[in-house]
């Protein structure tokens, strides 16, 4: 088969479509063609770092769409020739391939309504965004929530659910993406650039602070928004923890939550990972119903994938983009 092989770990901007050996699926696995692959910042983090799990060459491509084409021993509920969905798991080879091996019990079955391409843009940015939301936040003491990078995967994404939720939402973004996040839920948006968002936050909620914020930006921003959180408020961290130091105990009282949604994978919890399943079928039903936009703004060719991975390092890419490979 076809794929586009990570030579070593730092090689990613290197990296070609050659011919590699397709996949065997194992008990309780599926083999996929993939129709449809993702791309996210981790796809470039980790094809900087590696991981020790890895051989080389290595396929990076955590979210993918296609079609089953094979059923290992043990699977229930599948079929060859079913559409599916899901978030892959990174310490194993990924879809940026013509096939790919992922574990049954984390899979959603795709609607016919949803082309590959859509779905291929929900697994690790939506799915993330669901999590800090619904697995983390305790909704109904929330009434307002502060969402960095509204323009990006998580935060696209977190905003919509935020609205969906009937959450007062304040987002950020650069001037010339503001209707776009506000399209997407947002009733707030705040220029980060030219903006002091910290004043901005406490303006609109009347010196209070918000409820909550979502923070997939980077551990500075996350200390930063610390001051922005409202007596008993919630942060949500996904790019790195704030600095717990610069608020002190006892005064605040803040929770602190982290997502780390690959971990799942490998948490030997069959709750945990079951539940990418049960997320990925909500978040499908949503698109089906016309209540959540996959962002999709760009479709391109497999071998294009390092150039646009390039592109999204440099993090001013606006929504998703996904490689078609069918």
């Amino acid at each position: 088969m076809k794929a586009l092989l990570l030579k070593d770990k730092g090689l990613w901007k290197d990296m070609k479509v050659e011919e590699t050996e397709k996949p065997a699926p194992g008990a309780g696995e599926l083999v996929v063609e993939v129709h449809a692959a993702g791309l996210n910042p981790v796809d470039y983090k980790t094809g900087t770092n590696g991981n020790p799990n890895w051989t080389y060459p290595h396929i990076l491509g955590l979210d993918v769409a296609g079609v089953v084409a094979e059923v290992g021993e043990g699977v229930t509920g599948w079929e060859k020739g079913d559409r599916v969905v899901y978030h892959g798991d990174l310490t194993r080879k990924g879809g940026f391939a013509e096939f790919t091996l992922t574990t049954a019990h984390t899979a959603s079955k795709l609607p016919e309504g949803i082309s590959f391409e859509d779905a291929a843009a929900l697994p690790t940015a939506g799915y993330t965004a669901y999590q800090a939301l619904h697995r983390k936040l305790p909704l109904d003491q929330v009434g307002t929530i502060l969402i960095h990078g509204g323009t990006g995967g998580v935060g696209g994404f977190g905003v919509q659910l935020a609205k969906l939720a009937g959450k007062t939402v304040i987002s950020t973004a650069s001037s010339h993406n503001h209707e776009y996040v506000k399209s997407l839920g947002a009733d707030y948006v705040i220029d980060y650039r030219e903006e002091n968002v910290k004043e901005k936050v406490m303006e609109i909620t009347n010196g209070r602070g918000v409820d909550a914020v979502i923070d997939a930006v980077s551990r500075q921003s996350a200390t930063e928004a610390l001051d922005m959180l409202a007596y008993m408020g919630h942060i949500v961290y996904i790019a790195g923890a704030p600095d717990f130091t610069k608020i002190k105990p006892f005064t605040k009282v803040l929770s602190y939550h982290e997502i780390a949604l690959g971990a799942g994978h490998q948490a030997n919890d069959l709750h945990a990972q079951k539940d990418f399943a049960v997320i990925g079928d909500h978040m499908l039903s949503l698109l089906s119903e016309g209540k959540l936009d996959a962002m999709l703004k760009e479709v391109i060719a497999l071998e294009e994938v390092p150039d646009a991975l390039n592109r999204l390092s440099g993090r001013h890419v606006k929504g998703k983009i996904v490689a078609k490979l069918k």
